[in-house]
């Protein structure tokens, strides 16, 4: 699949410019198993790269031009290296032009490129496309510009792209994830040291799967309430002393509760809930696998529906839907206001839950779901 995938992409880069690139890279995109909204307040979390990847064909210029393109648009964005900015650029090739310009800052040695880009991870499902582009791009480019980074780095370049040029004030557990990937192996990142452990996840040992349900409801992270959800746990850390919200146990939520606003309250709430959830998590696929981690799942989704407030009526229809049908556990994944929820369940009742799932939504009138089966696939990596 993916040395198809890499062909289509090569190809892409023939026809819209007409020569062959110089190279493909691809990096995944990414399910966050738990640890939802904890990254930027410096906590924990416990995503995996899935077997859904984007590919960014390259070939360098002789000028200091770069030209964008893709096969979800005709459109082929053209910019001079120095000109790009948060006020010069829009759109999805705001993504790959981004990293070029966060490279370029940490002092890479620019060069112009032609970039076409295909993928198969579903924009905006919470599945992290975005960060797959990063990483893509700046794997590709680290290579070709003879940068010389190492993936840690890369990770940071994407983030940075994503905050500065495209506006969206995301943590760095997506790129860590796409980098970092190990097939059949969760990422538990520390945000605050950014050391990455692989986790086994033993899911096909189990009988288990992860089924993506995509709601079809498209969630924009650069609009308000993701902003609104980091401004409230940087005020609730300001008002309890500590740099972050990751230096709060559970046991301090008690105090929290009588200095805080009540609505600042529940988003320190969750963040604090969230961190300690990871942490079980991560002991419990390690003693007993993941039949075990069922409770935390449901738990977190109970947290971002109730206490953090980004959950929508489709995502808690899925996660509901998944549980009556079998499922070990069930949450909502990615930033939330939309996107995906994840069931975890047992093969032989897959079907079972499609249906149901389908049924579910076309009687509550919501748009037709999108369900699929995701392992936990390697990161990013050079294809040809």
């Amino acid at each position: 699949m993916s040395s198809v995938a890499s062909e289509a992409a090569a190809e892409g880069f023939l026809t819209r410019f007409g020569s062959k690139p110089e190279g493909v890279w691809s990096a995944p995109g990414r399910v966050n198993l738990i640890g939802e909204h904890t990254d930027y307040n410096e906590g924990f979390v416990l995503p995996f790269a899935i077997n859904r990847r984007t590919f960014a064909a390259l070939g360098l210029r002789t000028d200091g031009i770069a030209r964008v393109a893709s096969s979800f648009t005709d459109e082929v964005v053209e910019i001079e290296l120095a000109k790009i900015s948060n006020q010069s650029v829009a759109g999805w090739s705001g993504y790959p032009l981004g990293v070029a310009w966060a490279l370029i800052q940490a002092g890479a040695k620019p060069q112009g490129f032609d970039l076409f880009v295909d993928s198969n991870v579903p924009v905006g499902a919470g599945l992290s496309s975005s960060a797959a582009i990063e990483c893509s791009v700046a794997l590709g480019l680290n290579d070709l510009w003879g940068s010389g980074l190492a993936k840690s780095a890369l990770a940071k370049i994407g983030q940075r792209a994503e905050n500065e040029i495209v506006g969206a004030p995301t943590g760095i557990m997506d790129q860590t994830a796409s980098l970092f990937g190990v097939l059949d192996h969760v990422v538990f990142l520390d945000c605050r040291s950014l050391v990455a452990e692989a986790i086994p996840l033993g899911l096909k040992r189990a009988g288990l799967e992860i089924v993506v349900m995509d709601t079809k409801v498209s969630h924009r992270l650069v609009d308000g309430g993701y902003a609104a959800r980091r401004a409230a746990c940087e005020s609730g850390a300001r008002e309890l002393g500590v740099s972050s919200l990751r230096d709060l146990e559970t046991a301090d939520l008690n105090r929290a509760k009588q200095l805080l606003d009540p609505v600042v309250f529940k988003r320190v709430s969750h963040v604090v809930t969230e961190n300690a959830r990871v942490v079980e998590t991560v002991q419990l696929l390690k003693d007993s696998g993941p039949l075990a981690i069922g409770a935390q799942l449901y738990a977190s989704h109970e947290s971002m529906r109730d206490d953090f407030e980004i959950s929508i009526e489709e995502l808690d229809c899925a996660v509901e839907v998944s549980l009556s049908s079998g499922a070990i556990g069930a949450r909502m994944t990615g930033g939330g206001f939309g996107g995906a929820a994840i069931a975890l369940i047992e093969t032989s009742k897959i079907a079972a839950l499609e249906e149901a799932v389908a049924k579910e939504f076309a009687d509550l009138g919501f748009a037709k779901p999108e369900l699929f089966s995701v392992f936990a696939d390697d990161g990013a990596r050079r294809e040809s």
